[in-house]
């Protein structure tokens, strides 16, 4: 059954590969609605900071504690460990994931903390970062802090 709110993310990615970045996307959902939608920028922005989650986090702007608390991430590619740290500082209670096989971020710390992780494993999120990887492997080493 489709996602809406993955499907959102998928196309967040395919905003920021359009604008030349790292494909990548995410939003956060808040009682079944998007407030905030984001893609990876650091490219786009020469940000070192500005992945997929931070930039959907930014997006929604500022929240009380007891909505972060009752939303939900989602995001195309597994969270490394500085959007991992987000997530949990925020106490975000719920992260859905379209898949880990390209790069396998900080799953365990957030099951560690208490976040339920989903990992949908979608096939879209997988070719679009499969093939960015074999276009692009030095932007790629770079998002991930191999260079």
């Amino acid at each position: 059954m489709p996602d809406p709110f993955l499907d959102a993310a998928i196309d967040e990615a395919g905003i920021g590969l359009a604008e030349g970045g790292i494909p990548i996307g995410s939003v956060l959902v808040l009682d079944g609605e998007i407030v905030g939608k984001g893609h990876n920028r650091r490219v786009q922005k020469g940000s070192p900071i500005l992945h997929g989650e931070m930039d959907a986090l930014e997006d929604a702007g500022r929240l009380v504690a007891a909505e972060y608390r009752r939303s939900i991430i989602y995001t195309t590619l597994s969270p490394c460990h500085m959007c991992t740290g987000a997530i949990l500082l925020y106490d975000i209670p719920r992260v859905v994931i379209g898949e880990n096989r390209t790069f396998l971020g900080a799953e365990d710390l957030l099951r560690d903390n208490g976040v339920e992780v989903v990992v949908v494993d979608d096939q879209r999120c997988v070719d679009m970062m499969t093939v960015f990887i074999e276009a692009r492997p030095e932007l790629w080493n770079e998002d991930i802090g191999e260079v």
